[in-house]
């Protein structure tokens, strides 16, 4: 019971101190006029913050133990790498179109709802930032098959993502300019193979925080991170803006896309003919 307490009062100062990160975010969109700068913000916040809460000692023997170090070595990874390359994407390509969108959807109250936006984007993290949280505190001597287990997971997460964003980048640099769609490599198996290995991500440190004995029964509370990745990924802020600016764009030729390749998980693509 003491350590569900800590682990409780823990995730409230992680969250506090992710809406503060939030709030800095939207000062960043407000002033520089970019939006692409927030998802930056969003990605390197997250990761200090599962840094944090992967790293406090909650009064545990042996401070800090291997699955904390391991966790929070991998959510920094991920932030690292993500991080870096959105904003290499922010300075280079201006303001995100989804976010633009917004903003004129809103009119001349952008401000104040993209404020409230970017809040509710720190309310959501919270099953992220607590996945962190409970796969690094999940009360197991050393580290075994499951904690190997899900390292694997995260490595293919974080190396299928950057995979993913190099395939685009170098199909942007040599044939976009063409009027084409990325069909390429990962591309031609998912429409969003990006989102799909962040999402995998996600899942691998979800199962370091299992406890099959039950023993540890709130570690199962873990997964609501990957399935919150899910949601906001498929059906909110990531897949649905995305490809509606996409078919705009591209209109036919996105719908011919939409109907060869699988949306989210990768899946041989159909025949065009099909």
């Amino acid at each position: 019971m003491f350590l569900l307490l800590q682990l409780l009062v823990a995730l409230v100062i992680a969250a506090v101190a992710f809406s503060m990160v939030m709030s800095v975010a939207t000062l960043v969109e407000r002033r520089t006029g970019n939006a692409g700068w927030v998802d930056t913000i969003w990605t390197f916040g997250l990761g200090a913050v599962c840094v944090g809460a992967a790293l406090a000692p909650l009064g545990l023997e042996g401070w800090p133990a291997a699955r904390q170090l391991l966790v929070a070595a991998l959510v920094a990874a991920w932030s690292v790498r993500l991080g870096s390359h959105i904003a290499v994407r922010a300075r280079k390509s201006g303001d995100d179109p989804r976010y633009a969108a917004l903003r004129q959807q809103w009119g001349r109250h952008a401000e104040r709802k993209m404020a409230m936006f970017l809040q509710m984007q720190a309310l959501v993290s919270i099953p992220m930032i607590a996945t962190a949280l409970l796969a690094a505190h999940r009360p197991a001597p050393g580290l075994g098959l499951q904690d190997l287990v899900g390292l694997a997971l995260v490595v293919a997460g974080i190396a299928g993502e950057a995979i993913s964003d190099r395939q685009l980048r170098a199909f942007r640099e040599t044939k976009a300019e063409k009027g084409r769609i990325c069909d390429e490599g990962l591309w031609g198996w998912s429409r969003h193979p990006n989102y799909f290995f962040e999402w995998l991500t996600w899942v691998g440190l979800a199962v370091i925080a299992l406890d099959v004995s039950g023993a540890y029964w709130i570690g199962w509370l873990a997964l609501g991170g990957p399935a919150c990745m899910y949601w906001l990924l498929v059906h909110v802020s990531g897949i649905p803006p995305l490809e509606e600016h996409m078919e705009a764009r591209h209109r036919d030729a996105f719908r011919a896309y939409k109907a060869r390749v699988s949306a989210f998980f990768p899946l041989p693509p159909k025949s065009s003919t099909a």
